[in-house]
C-alpha cells in the first residue's frame, strides 16, 4: 500500500540507489550485498578470532559514526544487520536496515533532542543498552554500547544473558536486563584483552548527549591489533574456512580435468535456508586500503558502504 514513510527517504540517501512510487507501492532499490555477520558467524562454528573481531571492530565503529554524522542513531545494531559486500566490495562492510533509526539532533542547528524517560525498548534486547532496558531515551552511546556487546558475542559465543526463560516477553526482557546489569564488565570480558572491557566501560559512562570520540575507540583497536602483531590483510575466518572447503573439493576434479592448482573458481554457499551467496576468493580481490589505515591515523572512509 501506498504511505508515507520516512524511512525510506533516509535510507535511498545512504544506499543512493532509487527509490520511488510505483503504482501503489513504495519502492526503494538497495545495492545486492552478501551475507551478514550473523550467518558468518555461524558458518565458523559460532567463534571468531581475535584478529577477525578486531578487523569487524574497526569498520563497525566506522559506519556507526558514519550514520551518527548525519543525526541519526541507528538503535538496533546487531550482527544481522551487518552485511559483507560482493564483488569487488567483498571485505567492506555495510550497515542496513534503518527502521527504527531516528534521528537524536536537528542537521541545521545542532540541537540534541530532549533527555526522556519511561520510553518503551526499541530495537534487540539481546544488545540493547542498560539504559534502553531502563526506559532512557537513546542516544548515540547506545548504539556504542550495543556495539561492545555485540563484539563480546563474537569472542564469546554467546552472552550471559542469552536463552533465559520466562513466560512472557516483557518477562524474558526485563529478566535480561537484570543479568545484564548484574553482570560486571570485567567479568564478561574475562579472559580477553582489556581493550573490550575499556570500550564497553567508556561507553557506558557517556553522558546522554556526549559524543563519543570514535577514534579513540577505533584507535583501542587498532594498537592492540598491532601489538598482537596481525597483519590487515581482510583474511577472515571465513576466508580461511571457504579456502579450505574449496581446496578439498577441488583437489579430486583437478586430477581428472587437469585443472590448475592456483586456479580457484568461485563457489557458493548455503549460508542460510533462504540466502544463498557467492564469493569469489581470489588473492586478486584483497584489497590494501584498510591495511594502510591500520597502521595509521587516518581513518577508514567514513561511508556507510566504504
Amino acid at each position: 500500500m501506498k504511505a508515507n514513510y520516512t524511512e525510506f527517504y533516509t535510507e535511498e540517501s545512504e544506499y543512493r540507489i532509487w527509490y520511488g512510487q510505483e503504482r501503489e507501492y513504495n519502492v526503494l532499490v538497495m545495492e545486492l550485498l552478501g551475507p551478514s555477520l550473523e550467518d558468518l558467524f555461524n558458518f565458523c562454528s559460532r567463534r571468531f578470532t581475535i584478529k577477525t573481531v578486531l578487523m569487524l571492530a574497526d569498520q563497525m565503529i566506522g559506519r556507526i559514526e558514519y550514520v551518527h554524522c548525519k543525526s541519526f542513531i541507528h538503535r538496533d545494531i546487531k550482527p544481522d544487520n551487518f552485511l559483507m559486500g560482493i564483488g569487488r566490495h567483498c571485505n567492506k562492510l555495510f550497515l542496513i536496515d534503518f527502521g527504527l533509526a531516528k534521528k537524536y539532533r536537528d542537521a541545521r542547528t545542532r540541537c540534541h533532542i530532549s533527555y526522556r524517560e519511561d520510553k518503551n525498548l526499541t530495537g534487540t534486547a539481546r544488545y540493547a543498552s542498560i539504559n534502553a532496558h531502563l526506559g532512557i531515551e537513546q542516544s548515540r552511546r547506545d548504539d556504542m554500547e550495543s556495539l561492545g556487546y555485540v563484539l563480546m558475542y563474537f569472542n564469546r559465543g554467546c552472552l550471559p544473558w542469552q536463552g533465559l526463560k520466562a513466560a512472557t516477553k516483557k518477562q524474558k526482557y526485563e529478566k535480561i536486563s537484570e543479568k545484564k546489569m548484574s553482570t560486571p564488565v570485567e567479568v564478561l570480558c574475562k579472559g580477553f584483552p582489556a581493550e573490550f572491557s575499556m570500550y564497553l566501560n567508556y561507553c557506558r559512562g557517556l553522558r546522554f548527549e556526549e559524543a563519543p570520540d570514535y577514534m579513540y575507540l577505533r584507535q583501542l583497536f587498532r594498537i592492540l591489533f598491532r601489538t598482537l602483531n596481525h597483519q590487515y590483510d581482510y583474511t577472515f575466518d571465513w576466508t580461511m574456512l571457504k579456502q579450505k572447503t574449496v581446496s578439498n573439493n577441488i583437489a579430486p576434479s583437478m586430477a581428472v580435468t587437469g585443472m590448475s592448482a592456483n586456479a580457484v573458481p568461485e563457489f557458493s554457499h548455503n549460508l542460510t535456508n533462504h540466502q544463498t551467496v557467492t564469493y569469489n576468493i581470489s588473492s586478486a580481490h584483497i584489497s590494501t586500503e584498510a591495511a594502510e589505515n591500520m597502521s595509521s591515523n587516518v581513518p577508514l572512509n567514513n561511508k556507510i558502504s566504504s
